[in-house]
């Protein structure tokens, strides 16, 4: 069984001279812009603690597109309120959009659609045309275009049109229900709407017609651009078709627009309230991940870039913006288990792609399941897999080597929708530990912090940055004074952001999450994040899921999916490894069959609404029903509440 800490894999001495953060170091050193260095370590120092000096570096090194200089790189330090690239004004779907030739610009796959492929060339000419569209439609700077639409190249096409236009735009995956739509877009207001008739998953067609109508009466939207996904009926209300908006043929043209000028809007899960509306920029987008693509990724545009997502999640932001550096992006839409959880493995070997983006529940499903990838398949142009949305095991890690390629560079990292990165992150530059994530990204000033504030190394602490990042929220939606801003993050540690995870940071800059640390088991003294008592619980065959709550009067209640054949020997298994592996003061005081996790739309499991019922809430009053996957799982927590 593999181990934490166990090393898995290092970087040959060619990686300095034949990756793009090599390549960045060496460039750094001739032209006197930062350090002479080989070192990720000393690289990363210098970017956290030289803000000026790294992010200019970015800006020249990446030919950043600006119609503006700058006059400054930061005008304001404080966070919030940090301001960078005064006076610079700029275009990210410019950007995006800058290579125009044959090469293939994206490949989609769906279930139930033809394989597509677009050229660089043909994704710029569709930009046009919907750019033109759009503005035959009135849409003009600052108007916001939604979409309710999956994976698929018309949303991207649409995204990059509004960006082009200086439109904010903002996304919802087509299999959120009304209410997390409305909650979502009533916010915002958008002028135009894209929408779709229904989706597939898992072989079977979700008709979406009636649920966009009820949106609409609660929405004020100008113009619905219609997509006829499932070619069902004509809807019952005014629209204009796809064809319709791309029918001007029109070179695509961009705005340029101030640095911290919005360019989308994200949401937080809203599992306890009105879900927040996180506004992110055009410079700080681009910047950013143009870093995280070329330095972190080591991405170029002789790779094939796929990360599973829908457009509910950031990651679907953070995969089309691989074309920043000519990558080509291949997009899925469906079930990824569907018709069985070969299927995403089978298309990486079919297109040939080189970076596999997932999360981490997907990798533990794939081992529970005793796939061999790699084995089955011809991975071989696979040279990276990234993994995130939930911490990996080390197990997880073993058997990606161990089942799909012992010569990969295993990418498992850590960020959020708040900055639309990855903070916690991957280098080609640095070997892969069982376990453990390699390092803090660079500009990320990331720390753990005790409950003094104090800065700790190898011990579990608050995650905090400690230093802006450009692509930190502008600001919330509708929160003119700031406020939901700062007591989201600044509350704890004022001018420090507070990020709400358990991190430890090793000596030599690797971390580990330890999930939340507002679900914190911490029994007799000692503390123990989530992460790690489900890395433990789940890699028992007997489990295929859990979620485990520290309730208010100290008891410690495991709830468990059960596989095939569960029994009360595996009761006494689990409690008996959980004492040897953990610490007697973690084994559980009660163990509860449910059929289902409740999780919110992005994935994450509900502890803390779960904590909220088992001490007598209704589940309507701890979370909201419409921000989860299946909020019929939590009648069973209600349950175990009323029995108290």
């Amino acid at each position: 069984m593999t181990t934490y800490g166990e090393l898995l894999w290092q970087p040959g001495p060619e990686a300095v001279t034949e990756t793009r953060i090599g390549n960045f170091m060496a460039w750094l050193a001739d032209t006197g812009a930062g350090p002479h260095t080989n070192s990720y370590q000393e690289l990363w120092d210098w970017s956290i603690s030289d803000l000026d000096g790294f992010w200019s570096s970015l800006w020249e090194y990446f030919g950043v597109v600006s119609h503006h200089p700058p006059s400054a790189v930061l005008a304001s330090e404080e966070m919030p309120g940090t301001r960078w690239f005064p006076g610079a004004t700029l275009n990210y779907a410019e950007h995006m959009l800058q290579r125009r030739d044959d090469g293939i610009a994206v490949i989609a796959h769906s279930e139930t659609r033809d394989r597509m492929e677009l050229s660089f060339a043909e994704l710029a000419a569709r930009v046009g045309s919907a750019r033109a569209g759009l503005q035959t439609l009135g849409v003009v700077r600052g108007d916001r275009v939604a979409a309710y639409a999956p994976n698929i190249p018309e949303t991207l096409i649409l995204m990059l049109a509004a960006a082009s236009l200086g439109a904010v735009w903002s996304s919802c995956a087509p299999e959120f229900g009304v209410d997390s739509v409305v909650s979502r877009f009533r916010q915002i207001e958008p002028k135009v709407l894209l929408a779709v008739d229904g989706y597939v998953y898992g072989g079977k067609p979700f008709d979406r017609v009636s649920a966009v109508a009820e949106m609409l009466e609660r929405l004020e939207v100008e113009t619905v651009i219609w997509l006829p996904y499932l070619e069902t009926e004509l809807p019952p209300f005014p629209t204009i078709s796809w064809n319709e908006l791309v029918a001007i043929e029109q070179e695509p043209a961009f705005t340029p627009v101030p640095f911290d000028h919005p360019l989308w809007i994200l949401y937080s899960s809203g599992t306890t309230g009105a879900p927040k509306g996180i506004v992110h920029g055009h410079g700080g987008i681009t910047l950013e991940l143009l870093k995280m693509h070329a330095l972190q990724a080591d991405l170029d545009q002789d790779d094939r870039f796929f990360w599973f997502s829908t457009t509910g999640w950031m990651m679907w932001n953070y995969l089309i913006s691989g074309l920043m550096v000519n990558a080509t992006i291949v997009m899925y839409d469906g079930n990824p288990g569907h018709p069985n959880l070969m299927r995403l493995w089978n298309m990486a070997a079919e297109e040939g792609v080189t970076y596999f983006g997932t999360s981490a529940p997907f990798l533990h499903a794939c081992m529970h399941e005793g796939l061999r990838p790699g084995h089955a398949l011809d991975l071989s142009k696979l040279r990276a897999i990234g993994s995130t949305g939930a911490p990996l095991s080390p197990e997880g890690f073993g058997w990606v080597y161990e089942s799909i390629h012992p010569h990969l560079l295993l990418g498992s990292v850590s960020g959020g929708t708040d900055l639309c990165t990855a903070f916690v992150a991957s280098s080609p530059l640095l070997p892969v530990r069982a376990g453990e994530l390699q390092c803090r990204a660079l500009g990320a000033s990331v720390a753990a912090f005790n409950s003094l504030g104090d800065p700790v190394i190898d011990e579990m602490g608050e995650l905090v940055i400690t230093r802006p990042m450009p692509s930190m929220p502008l600001y919330f939606w509708n929160d003119p004074d700031g406020n939901r801003y700062r007591d989201a993050y600044f509350d704890v540690f004022p001018g420090v952001w507070r990020h709400g995870d358990w991190i430890k940071i090793g000596p030599d800059g690797s971390c580990v999450i330890f999930g939340r640390s507002d679900a914190t088991l911490n029994r007799g003294g000692v503390r123990m994040g989530t992460s790690e008592f489900y890395r433990v619980v789940e890699a028992i065959p007997a489990v295929s899921d859990s979620v485990v709550v520290h309730t208010d009067d100290d008891r410690l209640l495991l709830f468990i999916v059960p596989a095939a054949g569960w029994s009360d020997a595996d009761t006494s298994h689990l409690t008996t490894v959980v004492r040897h592996e953990l610490s007697p003061r973690h084994v559980p005081d009660a163990i509860h069959l449910v059929e289902e996790v409740p999780r919110t739309l992005s994935g994450k499991k509900l502890e803390i609404p779960i904590k909220k019922i088992l001490a007598g809430a209704k589940a309507a009053d701890a979370t909201r029903l419409d921000a989860l996957v299946n909020p019929a799982a939590l009648v069973a927590f209600e349950a175990v509440g009323d029995e108290g």
